[in-house]
């Protein structure tokens, strides 16, 4: 059994396709297909399952798995203590963002992270918070920024900011326009036709939990997951929608969506970092940990989320990246 081999079973893994892993290992999938056929060879066990949109581990290869990122870890910290007097990282992280976040932190993450670590290869994924956690899960994103996160013995959760949830409607829309600014109680909810997603999303569980807490039934008339497609659909007038300031704040500066913030109470999202306990020991993750919180604090202590997030990164609540959760 080869660390290369290993590499190669662990990279099938994260993505859940040989010809995707070949493109981005650039191997030729024949080769890639032999050393998984040669680790099943010497295991005397099937390692992955084919399915119609790739593969998925079977109960033998999501063992094997656990195995070879101890052991891969081991091997990428061994190499980076004996580097460790020039100062150089290498390897590769995978850092997962949703979409409300992804097109703020982006691109000022990969320029710092370059910058500071130009060896190191770097895989950004953007998916939904609750597909972001079995990611975290899988090894396919080594740490990710989620919603509202809720507490899992596998993850080390660092609170970052909380943000409050705005109610959205279209342009010139008349029942936002005749409250004059007024922010909506949420009772006021109950007699708007809303577009949410369906759960698992973190936004649902929020509004859900805050309309249990105050009595108040919601009208709920269209599940939609994406942001993108739920801001088009409140856009022609279909509904209304809670979304962060963050999510819709070039849209409302545009003209084409227009929102109110809710009081009475607030509903707030919970913005973390989160990643695998057993990751801890990670030089690269860790650094990535740092860059990530570095750049998200100056967008909401000095940059455009600083009218409308506030910051927790500093508070004892979100002291490190052990803490479980809040």
């Amino acid at each position: 059994m080869e660390i290369k081999e290993l590499r190669s079973f662990v990279h099938i893994a994260r993505v859940g396709s040989f010809s995707r892993a070949a493109a981005e290992l650039y191997v030729a999938q024949p080769a890639l297909s032999r050393q998984i056929a040669k680790l099943e060879e010497e295991l005397g066990i099937a390692l992955f399952v084919r399915h119609g949109r790739g593969v998925r581990l079977t109960s033998g290869g999501a063992q094997l798995l656990e195995r070879a990122e101890m052991i891969i870890n081991f091997v990428t910290q061994t190499g980076e203590h004996v580097r460790a007097s020039s100062d150089r990282l290498s390897g590769h992280i995978a850092l997962g963002l949703p979409p409300a976040v992804g097109v703020r932190v982006s691109a000022p993450i990969v320029e710092a992270f370059r910058e500071r670590w130009p060896a190191v290869g770097l895989h950004i994924r953007e998916g939904l918070s609750s597909s972001l956690q079995e990611w975290l899960l899988d090894r396919r994103v080594d740490l990710a920024i989620v919603y509202n996160q809720p507490a899992l013995e596998a993850f080390d959760v660092l609170p970052l900011c909380s943000e409050a949830m705005v109610i959205v409607g279209p342009p010139d829309d008349t029942v936002i326009e005749r409250r004059g600014g007024e922010p909506l109680r949420i009772r006021d909810l109950a007699e708007l036709p809303l577009i949410v997603p369906g759960f698992p999303h973190a936004n649902r569980r929020v509004l859900e939990q805050a309309a249990v807490q105050h009595g108040v039934h919601l009208r709920i008339v269209l599940e939609v997951d994406s942001v993108t497609l739920t801001k088009a659909l409140v856009k022609r007038g279909l509904g209304y929608s809670l979304l962060t300031y963050t999510a819709i704040q070039e849209e409302v500066e545009r003209g084409d969506l227009c929102a109110l913030p809710i009081e009475r109470p607030a509903i707030r999202s919970i913005v973390s970092l989160a990643t695998l306990r057993e990751q801890r020991a990670s030089r690269l993750v860790r650094t990535m940990a740092e860059v990530v919180r570095d750049n998200v604090r100056d967008l909401v202590v000095d940059g455009a989320w600083k009218d409308y997030a506030t910051w927790l990164g500093d508070s004892e609540h979100g002291a490190g990246l052990s803490v479980a959760d809040e």
